[in-house]
């Protein structure tokens, strides 16, 4: 992944004399209908920053900015306003090549009382006890997912909306914690699948952030952990879907599908860190039940972790 240093040199890239760059912006989501209408889509020429962001994959089309990180990229503001920093939305640069989204979050501190708005969050580990380590702590702000923008392109394969957490189905806007890096290890896992010979239409996320009260209702013997990767935007379940029916497909074509279908998914999270280290993770393998078919769990927490059958 291109750390956030680099993402920021590579943002000075657009200043350059010349360059027209806010005619070429447009604006989704809560504050942004308007503007989106307004400010046409004009191809701009290739330009190597987007390049730059794509990720070890070349297939990430988003890039999440907390406030913070915004304030300190003063090319923001030249390319699409102060908004663009003091307000949450997703702003979508676009050159020859399609389109590339900067999302800015909503503070950490914008969450009161375990919501924002009319979302329920509920508490982090780390509000309510001190974190074992750095990887625990809270997250620095959340992506404001609408009704308008949960179709957002994040990736080649993966939008906004593939991560909610599966509740509150008609409240809007939904919140959201997620790390580049899992997004780019995704986008990499289903390339290697393809490398390996197997068919793999699609990548299926299962469950990618749950809210710290979704999460919570989950915890104990056999269940969840308290402090589940899931919260904190960097781990997904997942499954290859090649058909029409929304379960995992046969991978290793022995006319069935179970554990040994998710062993050849784990396969491809293992080859990818091995050629990644930097996107080191948990994979786990989890068999069917009566309500979903075998999945694997597969993370970017930074250590490595394997359960299940390999």
């Amino acid at each position: 992944m291109v750390a956030g240093a680099s993402a920021c040199v590579g943002l000075m890239a657009f200043a350059r004399p010349g360059y027209a760059a806010p005619t070429a912006a447009r604006v989704v989501g809560r504050t942004a209908t308007k503007s989106a209408t307004a400010l046409p889509r004009i191809p701009l020429p290739r330009i190597p920053l987007l390049d730059s962001l794509k990720g070890r994959s070349r297939k990430l089309r988003a890039r999440f900015l907390s406030p913070t990180r915004a304030a300190g990229i003063p090319l923001l503001r030249e390319l699409f306003g102060d908004s663009a920093v003091s307000r949450a939305g997703v702003y979508a640069a676009h050159d020859t090549a399609g389109s590339f989204h900067f999302i800015t979050m909503r503070p950490f501190a914008d969450k009161v009382k375990g919501r924002i708005g009319g979302y329920r969050i509920g508490f982090f580990p780390s509000e309510q006890r001190a974190g074992r380590l750095a990887a625990y702590s809270n997250p620095d702000g959340f992506l404001e997912v609408t009704a308008l923008n949960q179709d957002t392109p994040i990736s080649e394969h993966f939008r906004l909306r593939d991560f909610l957490t599966h509740d509150q189905a008609t409240v809007w806007p939904k919140y959201l914690v997620l790390r580049e890096p899992l997004v780019d290890k995704l986008e990499l896992v289903l390339s290697e699948l393809r490398r390996m010979g197997v068919p793999a239409n699609r990548l299926r996320v299962m469950s990618g952030f749950r809210t710290p009260q979704y999460n919570q209702q989950g915890v104990g013997a056999g269940g969840r952990v308290q402090d589940s990767r899931h919260q904190y935007g960097d781990a997904a379940d997942v499954y290859v879907v090649n058909g029409d029916r929304d379960w995992m497909s046969d991978l290793n074509r022995d006319g069935r599908v179970d554990t040994r279908d998710a062993n050849v998914l784990a396969q491809a999270a293992e080859r990818v860190e091995r050629e990644h280290p930097d996107l080191i993770g948990g994979v786990g393998i989890y068999r069917a039940t009566s309500a979903h078919g075998p999945f694997v769990h597969i993370d970017v927490r930074g250590t490595r972790a394997r359960w299940g059958a390999m």
